[in-house]
């Protein structure tokens, strides 16, 4: 297939939105590949208030319905970043046959989702209580429906390796990530099944989100069919995208 005719979906993570990919965007489709950056519901421009989104289903819907309205003949590379792993998890129990290939940045690799605690201590970030801004808009006697990183550790969590600048672009744009819905992501199927779709891991040697001790124990329990290592924090498309875009285009 030539490039001009892969289609790229690129799937932010949480807080981020559609605007964090713009680096990767930019070479990739100066490379002459098509690219789609979506926001899920209430990240980036979305106008959802993300504490109104209580389901993962509610939380993933722009991407299904993206992937619902593809042309039947026409599959896509999807790339998650950090949670936006579980987004393309839940796409590749949904649509098997439209995804040519799933690359996951930093992200949340697991086949059926949060089932357990330790699908949790795996594959969400694990972060004190003083570096994060709970709201609870289901009252108070609920659990929290949005999370946010306090401005003075955003930095240092995500991007630390990035240039100055973009990390206050970064905490100029993110938003608070519906956490009640996200931990609901959770999916029934066959990983026999999913492991038909190619699957790439980009594991991100100097991240503090996402530490490479929890990166390593997905990648053991589920091996992907390639383990890439990139030297950077947690947010490459920010700190090393040449790299990124050179890692994933390699894997094609």
């Amino acid at each position: 297939m030539g490039m001009a005719r892969e289609h790229f979906v690129l799937v932010h993570g949480e807080g981020h939105g559609g605007w964090c990919w713009f680096k990767l965007r930019w070479l990739l489709e100066g490379s002459g590949y098509r690219v789609t950056c979506i926001d899920l519901a209430g990240g980036g421009v979305d106008p959802t208030d993300p504490n109104t989104i209580l389901s993962f289903t509610h939380y993933n819907k722009p991407l299904i319905d993206l992937l619902s309205s593809l042309p039947e003949c026409e599959k896509v590379i999807l790339v998650g970043h950090s949670t936006g792993g579980l987004s393309v998890i839940h796409a590749m129990h949904e649509f098997i046959d439209r995804i040519r290939q799933a690359v996951f940045v930093a992200a949340t690799m697991l086949p059926f989702g949060l089932q357990t605690d330790e699908d949790k201590k795996d594959g969400l970030p694990a972060l004190p209580e003083e570096e994060v801004e709970l709201t609870f808009g289901a009252g108070p006697d609920d659990p929290p429906t949005t999370v946010s990183l306090r401005h003075e550790f955003q930095r240092d969590r995500l991007s630390q390796q990035s240039p100055e600048e973009e990390s206050v672009l970064a905490s100029m744009l993110m938003r608070p990530w519906p956490e009640t819905a996200i931990g609901t992501a959770c999916f029934e199927g066959d990983d026999e099944r999913l492991n038909r779709i190619k699957r790439v891991f980009i594991k991100t040697e100097r991240d503090h989100m996402l530490d490479p001790q929890q990166q390593d124990s997905m990648i053991k329990k589920w091996p992907p069919s390639e383990v890439l290592v990139i030297d950077t924090d947690h947010c490459p498309f920010f700190s090393a995208p040449e790299q990124l875009f050179n890692l994933i285009v390699k894997s094609l």
